[in-house]
């Protein structure tokens, strides 16, 4: 399958820098890419290069690193080294050049890392998180009519918010292109100078996940589209983020890729056994990451639209992929195998919880 042209869009503009100017954390090497054969009997050695991001949406990575959970259910013989970023579209790129091993991303860049790949390099072996994400708007803008002619942000070209927000306003009859023209402009930029630009009146408003939602009504935004609602179909449900691996890392570490499905799991299972509890560790995690932690206001408010959950909510990521193809990001959304829940299944049965499914 041909590249889509969001792809021949973004990629030579993040080649070149992507991973220097959005990775936070350790560096990697290239040659860590399988378990040592050298290991001790029952142990698993190896490297675990892991991605996410420094928002809510990714709180099972925050927690587990934070927790620890990721070091305990890897093992001993396995190194961890993780990296943040700023953007799924980022991310992808370091996913697809061999920089990360797995990582949590959003569903659309996922979708776009399967298609370019023609359905080889990555797989999504569990789910993450389902909500919190919402257009934040100035306090004046009351209707999608008064849109045209607005500036809203989104995090990147492409990403998951990206096409939700364009999807929505199509729906509403109004154009966008992603040169930034149309009836409303759509300005990609990282989700850390949103807030300013808000401030400053640079924007009008962003499609954005938490937290940045929530500071964005903590500076005076109301929210004209939370995102839930746009989901009926599933309920409100939507999925905001998935566990993503490379397919030959996968095929090369299963027992490494097993172990992070059930750290990913039991991190999942510590923030919903005390969601409150949970908020704080994550927010610590934040603090350390962003030099700073949320305000109780912002971490409350953002806190409650987040569902977290190993389930991939599958129909919703597989509509998000036609609304690509209907904005013209992508051409044939083929995304049969891109789901890989064989793992992931077998942990939730040993530990007596429901299956997921990939349809």
């Amino acid at each position: 399958m041909r590249p889509s042209r969001l792809w021949r869009a973004v990629t030579p503009l993040i080649t070149a820098g992507a991973l220097a100017l959005a990775v936070v954390g350790c560096s990697s090497s290239g040659d860590d890419d399988s378990a040592s054969a050298s290991a001790a009997p029952g142990q698993v050695s190896g490297t675990l290069r892991l991605g996410y991001f420094p928002n809510l949406t990714h709180a099972p990575a925050l927690f587990g690193v934070e927790k620890g959970i990721f070091a305990k259910e890897l093992g001993s013989g396995v190194t961890l080294k993780t990296q943040t970023f700023n953007s799924g579209v980022q991310e992808a790129e370091a996913v697809l050049s061999g920089a990360l091993d797995a990582g949590y991303i959003g569903p659309n860049p996922a979708v776009n890392s399967f298609i370019k790949s023609n359905g080889e390099a990555v797989r999504i072996i569990s789910g993450a998180t389902s909500g919190g994400a919402a257009l934040v708007v100035r306090p004046d803008i009351t209707s999608v009519a008064q849109l045209k002619g607005t500036t809203l942000a989104t995090p990147s070209l492409g990403n998951t918010q990206d096409v939700a927000l364009r999807h929505y306003l199509k729906k509403n009859g109004l154009k966008t292109d992603i040169q930034g023209g149309g009836d409303v402009s759509i300005k990609p930029q990282d989700n850390s100078l949103t807030v300013d630009a808000f401030k400053n009146k640079a924007i009008d408003g962003a499609f954005v996940p938490e937290p940045t939602a929530s500071r964005l009504v903590a500076e005076g935004g109301k929210v004209l589209v939370n995102e839930a609602d746009e989901w009926p179909e599933t309920k409100g449900q939507f999925v905001t983020t998935v566990l993503l691996v490379r397919t030959d890392y996968l095929k090369k570490n299963p027992e490494i890729v097993r172990r992070l499905v059930t750290a990913n799991v039991a991190s999942i299972n510590g923030l919903n056994a005390d969601r409150d509890a949970g908020a704080k560790v994550a927010n610590t995690a934040l603090g350390k990451l962003a030099g700073k932690p949320l305000s109780d206001k912002v971490l409350t408010a953002a806190w409650k639209s987040l569902t977290f959950t190993p389930d991939p909510i599958a129909p919703s990521l597989i509509t998000s992929a036609k609304h690509q193809e209907e904005l013209g990001l992508i051409k044939n959304p083929k995304i049969d195998g891109i789901f890989d829940l064989a793992i992931l299944n077998d942990v939730l049965t040993k530990q007596g919880k429901p299956t997921v499914s990939d349809s």
